[in-house]
């Protein structure tokens, strides 16, 4: 088959971009609210959110056929032990920076994951970025950087700690790291994406169960419950739709990095961002600075520059006229039936084109 034939549409890869977005930016606010109702158990509510996310596939493989729980493997489970680490190193940085920050500055914590992912991947691939992806990832990188930048007229509960910017960091180069591990992830999971999300979920979960008890998280659970001033309902719905939008999360996250690149997709995070600072204001009252304003201008001329280098790096490749690509019209008209998205019988795509 032609490597241009099995490239994914624009409506696909459009689909499932704004997909993990709207699950991420759910992910992100459920999230804080719990977060600020229970700041002492980060890491027991991450574990239900993983548990709930297991349960989901197994509950979903009961009504789709195209949803496949992977059977116990040795030599898989050993191939998957980097994903699966980096991934739950990744998730706990991302939660304990949430909790520190406010949700508006989230991203801007987190501001190292383009220049590190385009390092991550450039060494993985053995490539380097075109210049015009350098400038661009620059672009964003200072917008991000411009809003972690002191401002004096800032209270001082908005103002980012030391710590905060640490987790941040730390949670950029797992993220990095994380993004280009999956795709060489995949061929141990049948190049299936649901197989490879159930044993990230699952792994992850046996990975985080013992420093749940050795922070003596469901102690302070129980001491909890016993105080007239914390309210228990918080904690549990904000389990159960984390835990549901955390399957979706990932996905949404592992369909997106397998239909674009890994750059491409940090960049749709980067997007992402944008909007949840908005939503920050909106919903949490954060505040919204100059600094932040002229972070959020440099994140979407970047991000908008990006968008145009690739649009016209594709325009310049794609041949003529395009074959109808008859697979995809199979699928769409299956996925009526089942849940969309969830093919985890889909052949793999090979290497991603783009020249990162």
């Amino acid at each position: 088959m032609d490597s241009t034939a099995q490239r994914p549409s624009p409506l696909r890869v459009a689909a499932v971009v704004s997909f993990y977005m709207f699950a991420a930016l759910v992910m992100v606010f459920v999230n804080k609210t719990v977060l600020n109702s229970t700041p002492d158990a980060p890491l027991l509510f991450l574990f239900f959110q993983l548990v709930i996310a297991v349960i989901l596939l197994h509950v979903s493989a009961l009504f789709s056929s195209r949803i496949e729980i992977p059977h116990w493997d040795r030599s898989t489970a050993k191939n998957l032990v980097p994903v699966v680490t980096i991934n739950i190193v990744g998730l706990v940085f991302n939660t304990l920076c949430l909790r520190e920050v406010e949700a508006s500055f989230f991203q801007i914590a987190r501001g190292l994951v383009l220049p590190l992912t385009i390092t991550v991947s450039s060494l993985a691939s053995h490539s380097h970025p075109a210049s015009r992806v350098v400038i661009a990832a620059g672009v964003v990188t200072t917008g991000f950087f411009i809003g972690v930048a002191p401002e004096g007229s800032l209270p001082i509960s908005s103002i980012p700690s030391t710590k905060s910017l640490f987790y941040g960091v730390f949670s950029s180069l797992s993220i990095a790291i994380h993004t280009v591990l999956i795709k060489s992830s995949l061929p141990y999971c049948n190049n299936s994406t649901i197989q490879l999300a159930y044993w990230t979920n699952a792994g992850s979960a046996v990975l985080l169960a013992p420093f749940v008890l050795l922070h003596g998280e469901p102690a302070k659970i129980l001491e909890l419950s016993t105080s007239s001033d914390w309210n228990m309902k918080v904690f549990i719905w904000g389990s159960l739709v984390t835990g549901l939008f955390g399957f979706l999360l990932c996905v949404a996250g592992l369909l997106s990095i397998k239909v674009t690149s890994p750059v491409t997709h940090m960049f749709s995070s980067a997007a992402r961002s944008v909007i949840q600072t908005l939503l920050g204001v909106w919903l949490f009252h954060d505040i919204l600075t100059t600094n932040r304003v002229v972070s959020l201008m440099a994140i979407l001329g970047g991000t908008m520059y990006y968008t145009w280098v690739k649009a016209k790096e594709q325009s310049q490749s794609q041949p003529p006229a395009r074959p109808i690509d008859l697979e995809a019209l199979n699928h769409a008209k299956d996925d009526k039936d089942e849940m969309n998205g969830f093919d985890a019988r889909e052949k793999a795509t090979g290497p991603d084109s783009d020249s990162d």
